[in-house]
């Protein structure tokens, strides 16, 4: 993009090499063992390898980098090999975790994981207006760096004390999944135009947490925590209370374990 829009003139030439790889994440309380049996050459012990950390070795015979990252909140591991053996160490995978009750995930579940532990998805908890102090990731920006965007965190809207921040939602009735896009207000007025104090960016129910949940923005959010707050709908008013956006393993007990 920046080729193309901000330095066409540079004689630089790109050539992806992304359909060249593979990634297969493996995921759950049981990744480690199941891992353990189709590598002999990396030790995945926590103290060994821990969360944000990569190794190189083989996998089911085959040439593997292995990412303890997780994008679910449990115990995770990303495994990146060349595309061709994707499918023989799939398989080898389905066959020696079938003790475990190993079973293929889609991006829906995924996406109810990644929720429960407040973990956003760029363009669906952000657009072109949400910074990174927003979502509470200041302590990632470097004070000495430059990097794209660093200047408009300058701005004097980037600066104001009443942005939208990333929270969670607990709905007063929990049975209720409130719709994406949902407005939220201290109070519903009915002749009046109300202010929208946020809005709701993500929403599921969690079987984990037998409850629905939510992500939103909404001003001034980490200072309001545990405030009551209310979203009219079409036929209703949902009322909600504001959390924390980490609904589940705060501690990060299982994504550390």
């Amino acid at each position: 993009e920046w080729l193309q829009t901000e330095w066409p003139n540079m004689k630089v030439y790109l050539t992806s090499v992304t359909e060249h790889w593979a990634t297969i994440t493996l995921v759950g309380p049981n990744s480690r063992i199941l891992l353990g049996k189709l590598t002999d050459d990396i030790d995945l012990s926590a103290e060994a390898f821990p969360f944000m950390t990569w190794r190189a070795g083989t996998v089911a015979g085959a040439p593997a980098r292995i990412f303890r990252v997780s994008f679910t909140g449990d115990l995770s591991f990303e495994i990146n090999v060349p595309a061709r053996y994707a499918l023989g160490i799939w398989t080898a995978f389905l066959a020696v975790g079938a003790k475990y009750g190993i079973t293929p995930f889609g991006t829906e579940t995924m996406h109810v994981l990644r929720a429960e532990k407040g973990y956003f998805i760029v363009g669906q908890e952000t657009d072109g207006t949400v910074t990174p102090g927003d979502l509470g990731m200041e302590r990632m920006l470097s004070k000495k760096k430059d990097f794209i965007g660093r200047r408009s965190l300058a701005r004097t809207d980037s600066a104001r004390t009443d942005r939208k921040q990333l929270v969670g939602l607990e709905t007063v009735n929990q049975t209720v999944v409130l719709p994406i896009g949902a407005q939220i207000v201290v109070e519903p007025k009915k002749h009046t135009p109300m202010e929208m104090i946020g809005h709701v960016t993500s929403s599921y129910y969690s079987s984990n947490l037998e409850r629905s949940m939510a992500l939103a923005l909404i001003k001034k959010g980490r200072d309001r925590h545990g405030e009551l707050v209310k979203l009219p709908l079409e036929k209703r008013t949902v009322q909600a209370v504001i959390r924390d956006p980490v609904s589940l393993d705060p501690e990060g007990i299982r994504l550390n374990g």
